[in-house]
């Protein structure tokens, strides 16, 4: 009996840590923490985003650690349930790169965050929770029902069934014609967002639209549709970002991750982040940053639909993949 006893704790405590050793205390806390947030202010963004799966698969220097997926696939191994997240959590070999931050049908076909570590991602702490979130909300939109085939309808892929284009589609970045009226477009945007609560701003959401559209002319079709979908998926992702901080003054952030080195206040954080989203509007290159210029005009967009149109969100999910039938009742 007594070395029975001793074999099931030999086990115990060999699962215990090794849930502890390979999540690790700070990326568990701030899991649970996002997650914690989403279930509690998600919906009052996005209705019905508390309801969609926050499986996560942690990648770190040597293992991947699954957790709140639905149904592991069979190479995932179950190794116990984690202290912090009070959840089982599974393992398997590395297979991902260890700084992706991502989300995609990644295990079992049920799409999941895959994120590295904070070290490995070279986030902040208070960035690395934040993000989570970022991309919990591409979870809510991927699942969404005919995501996938509209997706497909638009007609960028070129082919490839990888999803890769998103990242690597032929956009005119380098066009001189395409910088010049980008910058009149973004800086339009940005002095709209500016005023915003002030007598001009509707003057100035005039001038915003009315290079925008000169911005729609001076690209082919399908530029223009593969821009306004990268300013509907992944700015108005960054907008949800921004939402979430909005609304963390009705949210208690737990005093362990308060305590975690290199934790920002969200009091704090917010300001930076309003900051470096305009500042990235104003200051990013479309033939250096490409398109990771377009997350800062989503999330502009957004903060200025909020003020013109309060009630556009309820279009996001029937008008998909372009913001522009927001801007107007």
């Amino acid at each position: 009996m007594y070395r029975i006893i001793t074999v099931l704790l030999i086990a115990f405590c060999s699962s215990f840590f090794s849930v502890a050793a390979g999540i690790g205390t700070t990326e568990a806390l701030l899991i649970r923490e996002a997650k914690k947030i989403s279930d509690q202010l998600g919906d009052k963004i996005w209705p019905g985003i508390s309801k969609i799966p926050f499986s996560i698969v942690l990648v770190t220097d040597s293992i991947e650690y699954l957790v709140y997926h639905p149904y592991p696939s069979t190479d995932f191994v179950l190794i116990g349930k984690d202290p912090i997240l009070k959840e089982d959590v599974y393992q398997r070999k590395r297979i991902y790169n260890t700084g992706l931050l991502a989300t995609f049908p990644a295990v079992s076909g049920v799409n999941c965050i895959v994120v590295g570590t904070i070290a490995n991602t070279g986030r902040s702490v208070t960035d690395w929770m934040i993000t989570l979130l970022h991309e919990h909300f591409h979870q809510y939109v991927y699942t969404q029902p005919n995501y996938y085939a509209g997706v497909e309808k638009l007609n960028l892929s070129g082919g490839d069934q990888t999803g890769m284009w998103m990242l690597n589609y032929p956009f005119p970045y380098d066009s001189i014609s395409v910088i010049n009226q980008y910058e009149k477009y973004s800086s339009a945007l940005v002095e709209a967002v500016q005023v915003i609560g002030k007598k001009e701003f509707k003057k100035r959401v005039s001038t915003f639209m009315k290079e925008k559209r000169n911005f729609q002319r001076i690209l082919i079709p399908g530029d223009y549709r593969y821009f306004s979908f990268q300013v509907w998926q992944e700015g108005i992702a960054n907008y949800t970002e921004y939402k979430f901080l909005q609304l963390l003054n009705l949210y208690t952030i737990s005093m362990e991750v308060k305590n975690i080195t290199g934790y920002i206040s969200v009091k704090k954080y917010v300001k930076q982040y309003y900051s470096s989203q305009l500042k990235s509007l104003e200051e990013l290159k479309l033939p250096e940053q490409k398109r990771i210029c377009i997350y800062a005009v989503g999330f502009a967009e957004g903060i200025v639909l909020d003020a013109l149109q309060p009630k556009w969100r309820k279009k996001y999910l029937v008008d998909k993949f372009s913001t522009e039938t927001y801007f107007s009742k």
